[in-house]
């Protein structure tokens, strides 16, 4: 079975994130943002786009949202992906690190399991103001309006907290339904 690749964007959490998989037994591998599309196409079941510090250190994440494999972007892998669809970022009103109440607008796939409403540990030094136009908002916060996004049809998710914080309501179960989706 092929790994989730795990795009290492420089941000802290990273490594969080392979830990996590690794802990729910799911096969991962973190990689350079550097790395050329062609040596991610056949090596991987799908992609997250982890999270960093300026979407200027972001590599070559965008040329990743062509591969036609599942990704799943967290915090700055979010903005990449509203980005490189027409979306608009900018910083937010609220800061750094902290606790956030998100309501769940749709659970799709990504999703499922979880209640109407949970507390998420995010960043919110920037976010999507604005949701691309091929894309779906799956969750929102008092604080920002797109707290999850969807693309309407290609299995490209993304979210503006971090699942792989113990401080995130159950953030395991992201992980395991970005793993069934790219088992399909």
């Amino acid at each position: 079975m092929l790994p989730i690749y795990v795009v290492n964007n420089f941000g802290q959490f990273n490594h969080l994130i392979s830990r996590a998989l690794r802990d729910l037994d799911i096969e991962a591998k973190l990689i350079a943002n550097t790395t050329p599309p062609e040596d991610i196409e056949t090596g991987c079941c799908g992609i997250i786009l982890g999270g960093g510090p300026d979407i200027s250190r972001a590599g070559r994440c965008s040329e990743y949202l062509d591969l036609n494999l599942p990704i799943l972007g967290i915090c700055l892998g979010l903005h990449i992906i509203a980005t490189a669809f027409g979306g608009g970022v900018k910083p937010g009103q609220m800061g750094g690190y902290g606790a956030v109440e998100v309501t769940v607008l749709d659970t799709d796939q990504i999703l499922i399991g979880y209640p109407s409403t949970m507390q998420v540990w995010a960043s919110h030094a920037d976010e999507v103001v604005v949701t691309p136009p091929d894309f779906i908002r799956l969750a929102s916060s008092e604080i920002c309006g797109n707290e999850a996004i969807r693309h309407k049809e290609k299995p490209i998710f993304g979210l503006q907290w971090h699942p792989e914080v113990s401080h995130t309501y159950e953030g395991y179960r992201v992980f395991e339904n970005f793993h069934k989706i790219c088992q399909e």
